[in-house]
């Protein structure tokens, strides 16, 4: 169980800071939930705590991990199918891990595709998405503003141009 005040990633949300945690009532059951100040997009999110662990809710990472993040960022751009269906369900299936090493790798692919041709609308949704996880996550743990990091993804991901 998490605690006022822990910083903790949210799949498909984003990260965050663990506000409080409430008591509200749902159609005549009591539940407990986080309420949780995500970092990027200045949002208040519940989470019910009973289903915490099933949304795959952790930690967010530790300072010396950004490297490995940077690296992915910087890295070769994964092969993925051509047609946008089928690249928009296998990024879906890596951003549901919560696993920051695979948002990365869609965030650095999706910017690189759209650099070269235009994304459908469901990609450019799921990349927004996407970016907001990632650099949620990392303003937490590098401890800068929103636009430093979102310049600093752009500055890894391009970095060979």
């Amino acid at each position: 169980m998490f605690k006022i005040g822990d910083k903790i990633l949210y799949p498909m949300h984003g990260a965050g800071k663990i506000e409080r945690i409430e008591q509200i009532e749902a159609l005549g059951e009591l539940k407990d939930y986080y309420v949780l100040k995500l970092a990027v997009g200045n949002l208040d999110v519940m989470v019910p705590i009973s289903s915490s662990e099933d949304v795959g809710i952790r930690h967010i990472i530790e300072e010396d991990y950004l490297s490995e993040i940077y690296e992915v960022l910087n890295g070769e751009s994964s092969t993925m199918p051509r047609n946008w269906n089928r690249r928009y369900r296998e990024n879906m299936e890596l951003l549901k891990t919560g696993d920051i090493l695979k948002t990365a790798q869609v965030v650095r692919n999706l910017l690189r595709v759209d650099r070269v041709k235009k994304l459908s609308t469901g990609e450019k949704k799921m990349l927004k998405n996407a970016r907001q996880i990632l650099e949620s996550e990392i303003v937490l743990v590098a401890g800068i503003s929103p636009e430093e990091v979102s310049d600093k993804v752009e500055r890894e991901i391009f970095a060979e141009e």
